[in-house]
């Protein structure tokens, strides 16, 4: 009896076990297929097309024989097609995706999730924080994705790439947020001004313009780029919080005014400036603290007018620290065109106060 008293138990305790344990339907499917079910429907595919002039070609160049055979290369304009992918914004039919997906085109078409196509137009363009703005044309356009707050991130959060890379639509790919704040400048893209999310969920060609998205299915960022090579798997993508403010001036304007004050700058440390004082060979003294040091001055910029010059340290902005020369051209983003901003620098060991009124940024539009 006792050995049977015991033998009930265990089926007793394997009973509560699996009542109180995972469901089956819960086995079935991980929250990243819920995720992809709230926004799927909301990811599309976009096609692009534009005309293009071929390059003059010196026949000198090919080999006589191919020549014979397949006589000279054809000359004149030619179609260029180009595929990113985008996400819907709102139940009007807007689609947020990147400006380097529909920079210059001359049509765009719109796949949606199930596979029904609507022509788009381009609304606007900003090339300098990579954002553009399309609206669909046609009727029974899918439901906006839910937009979740970037500033809310934290690393270590999930992160999940949604879109069409290498033309292969539905994909999805998992990752965390590996890195807040990344400046694209340190990343080789001088005439950008973004503070990307960084991500190891893959993102390919094609993912260009599709939603990062975080672990409760709220789009927290719209992917831009990827770095491979040695070291592979760095994925960037544009804080969604950026990414509306851009499309409510492309929706109301048709562009994005950014101001700018025409400086060169790099980064000083106090290190680094000691170490070049330390230089026998060095032709001046550097002041050995953080700032943004004035590599150079655009002739007939607001910073000229000014009177900054090379050499300058800024190391204040809108009564703001400046360790380093991010933190000057937020500063200058956030300023207002043509009103006075604040800047205290560090000229020959001396502190001196300027003001400089920033201007629109040239050649953008």
């Amino acid at each position: 009896m006792s050995a049977l008293r015991h033998v009930l138990k265990l089926v007793l305790a394997l009973v509560v076990l699996i009542g109180f344990g995972p469901s089956a339907s819960s086995l079935e499917h991980s929250f990243v297929a819920d995720v992809v079910r709230r926004v799927a429907p909301a990811v599309v595919r976009i096609d692009t097309e534009r005309t293009v002039e071929r390059q003059p070609f010196d026949p000198t160049l090919i080999d006589p024989l191919l020549r014979d055979l397949l006589g000279d290369p054809p000359m004149g304009p030619e179609r260029e097609r180009g595929q990113g992918s985008g996400i819907v914004m709102d139940a009007k039919g807007l689609v947020l995706t990147n400006a380097h997906v529909v920079e210059r085109v001359e049509s765009v078409t719109v796949t949606l999730a199930e596979g029904e196509q609507h022509d788009g137009t381009v609304v606007g363009v900003d090339p300098v924080t990579d954002l553009a703005l399309v609206r669909l044309k046609g009727r029974d356009l899918p439901p906006a994705a839910p937009l979740g707050d970037s500033e809310a991130l934290e690393v270590g959060d999930w992160a999940i790439a949604l879109g069409t890379p290498f033309g292969l639509e539905r994909t999805v790919t998992l990752g965390i947020v590996s890195s807040l704040h990344r400046n694209i400048n340190s990343l080789g893209f001088s005439d950008k001004r973004l503070d990307l999310i960084q991500t190891d969920a893959a993102i390919n060609p094609g993912n260009s313009g599709g939603p990062l998205v975080n672990g409760d299915g709220d789009v927290i960022g719209i992917n831009t780029l990827v770095r491979s090579g040695p070291g592979a798997g760095l994925g960037f993508a544009i804080p969604i919080n950026l990414a509306r403010h851009v499309a409510d001036q492309l929706l109301a304007d048709g562009e994005v005014v950014h101001p700018y004050i025409g400086l060169q700058l790099v980064p000083l440390t106090a290190k680094i400036a000691r170490e070049h004082n330390e230089d026998p060979n060095a032709l001046l003294q550097l002041p050995e603290r953080s700032g943004a040091l004035v590599q150079s001055v655009v002739q007939g910029s607001p910073a000229e007018t000014a009177g900054l010059r090379r050499g300058d340290l800024v190391i204040e902005a809108g009564e703001q620290p400046v360790k380093d020369p991010q933190a000057l051209l937020e500063q200058v983003e956030a300023s207002t065109l043509g009103e006075a901003l604040k800047l205290k620098v560090l000229r020959q060991g001396r502190e001196q106060d300027l003001a400089v009124k920033p201007a629109a940024l040239p050649g953008m539009s």
